[in-house]
C-alpha cells in the first residue's frame, strides 16, 4: 500500500509529493507528527511495537505518531494518530519541532503533548505492550529496553536536559 507524503525541504516548505518509502529510500525530508501522552496524574504513556511492523520491531518508544498525510497539519495528524493508534480522542498541544536526524531517514518531527482521560484501546497491529511511567522510570528504562533511536533523540530535546 502506499502512503503519499509531502516532500519538503530544510526550512519545511513543500517541494511536492512522493512515496513515503521512496522519500525514505532517498533520505528526502518530509513530516511526522508524535505526541507525548500524559495521564491525569502526569505519567507518560511507554509502549513496545509489535515485532512484525516494518519500522522499529519490537522496540520502545515514548511518542505515538506516524508521517502527516497530504495536506495535513503537524497538529491534524497528530491528533489522527491517536485515535488511529490508541484509540482516543483528545487535544494535541504544539511542544516543539525540529529535523530529526532519524536513524532511517531524516525528517522534520513535530512533537505534541496530550492528556489522556479515556481507555486506551491500543492498535494490535501496532502495540503489543503499553503502560504509564513517570519521567523517573522512564529513565531507567532506557538503560534496560531497546528504545527508537529517534525517540531517543526527541526525549532528550522534551526534557531539556542530559538522559541519565
Amino acid at each position: 500500500m502506499r502512503e503519499l507524503v509531502e516532500r519538503v525541504d530544510e526550512r519545511d516548505r513543500v517541494l511536492g509529493v512522493v512515496d513515503r518509502s521512496e522519500a525514505i529510500k532517498n533520505r528526502w525530508l518530509h513530516r511526522v507528527a508524535t505526541t507525548v501522552c500524559r495521564d491525569a496524574k502526569g505519567r507518560i504513556l511507554v509502549h513496545r511495537r509489535q515485532k512484525d511492523v516494518s519500522r522499529f520491531p519490537g522496540q520502545y518508544n515514548w511518542l505515538i505518531g506516524g508521517a502527516a498525510e497530504i495536506g495535513e497539519s503537524y497538529e491534524e495528524a497528530a491528533a489522527r494518530e491517536l485515535a488511529e493508534e490508541l484509540g482516543v480522542q483528545a487535544s494535541v498541544r504544539f511542544a516543539f519541532k525540529f529535523l530529526c536526524r532519524g536513524a532511517i531517514s531524516p525528517y522534520w518531527l513535530g512533537v505534541h503533548e496530550a492528556t489522556v482521560t479515556e481507555d486506551i484501546a491500543a492498535d494490535p497491529s501496532e502495540i503489543a505492550w503499553h503502560g504509564w511511567v513517570t519521567e523517573s522510570e522512564l529513565q531507567d528504562a532506557l538503560q534496560r529496553w531497546i528504545f527508537v533511536p529517534d525517540g531517543v533523540e526527541a526525549l532528550k530535546r522534551y526534557l531539556g536536559k542530559p538522559l541519565r
